[in-house]
């Protein structure tokens, strides 16, 4: 169980923080609201997720065994390039968090992460099939991946709220050492996810 609760958690944690346009959106309301009206929005995946889940998680289950192997190495591939990206933006910073009209609700919140293709692509190659690849190993393994996810996401957008209004807004050295740090955490979940994918396949 414990693999696919560091699964689960680390990934929450390198998209959380990863700037995108959730991040941008959470910045953009806490300069306009303050932090304390802006904290609920951490909660926004939990709205946006269930239908891209559920639908993942439907189809996935009906592929052949090997198919969802080579998902989740396919989903391996994604994160190392995903880490890539983060790498390249780490050296070259830009203002990934600029203000824009702030939404003033939940649902709007939500909206916009349903509008992020992340959640899809996140489902679709990494949580997906290792969702199923847990289940089918014992119901509480598969459990325990989606709990860990979606509580380390929500604690994880929670504390960046909480920095943006405490900080106001994050100094570029800091943004530097999130970038880092989510490019490190998505370069190792990628090789886990890739070469546990091989080795599952190898031995359909």
């Amino acid at each position: 169980m414990l693999q696919y609760l560091l699964l689960g958690g680390g990934f929450a944690l390198a998209a959380a923080i990863q700037p995108g346009p959730l991040q941008a959106f959470l910045v953009a309301r806490v300069a306009a609201t303050g932090w304390k009206r802006t904290l609920p929005a951490s909660l926004a995946p939990l709205l946006s997720d269930g239908p891209i889940a559920l639908v993942a998680i439907l189809a996935l289950s009906r592929l052949p065994t090997w198919f969802q192997h080579a998902l989740r190495a396919a989903g391996g591939l994604l994160l190392l390039y995903l880490a890539w990206v983060a790498f390249l933006q780490w050296r070259n910073p830009t203002n990934s968090t600029s203000s824009r009209s702030a939404p003033r609700t939940l649902l709007e919140a939500a909206l916009v992460n349903v509008l992020n293709p992340n959640p899809y692509l996140g489902w679709a190659f990494v949580l997906g099939p290792s969702s199923v690849a847990a289940w089918n190993e014992h119901p509480s393994y598969g459990v325990a991946l989606i709990v860990a996810f979606y509580g380390t996401m929500v604690l994880s957008l929670a504390a960046f709220i909480l920095l943006v209004g405490t900080a106001r807004f994050l100094g570029p050295k800091r943004q530097r050492a999130l970038v880092a740090v989510s490019a490190a955490l998505l370069a190792g979940l990628g090789v886990y996810l890739l070469f546990s994918a091989l080795w599952r396949l190898g031995a359909v």
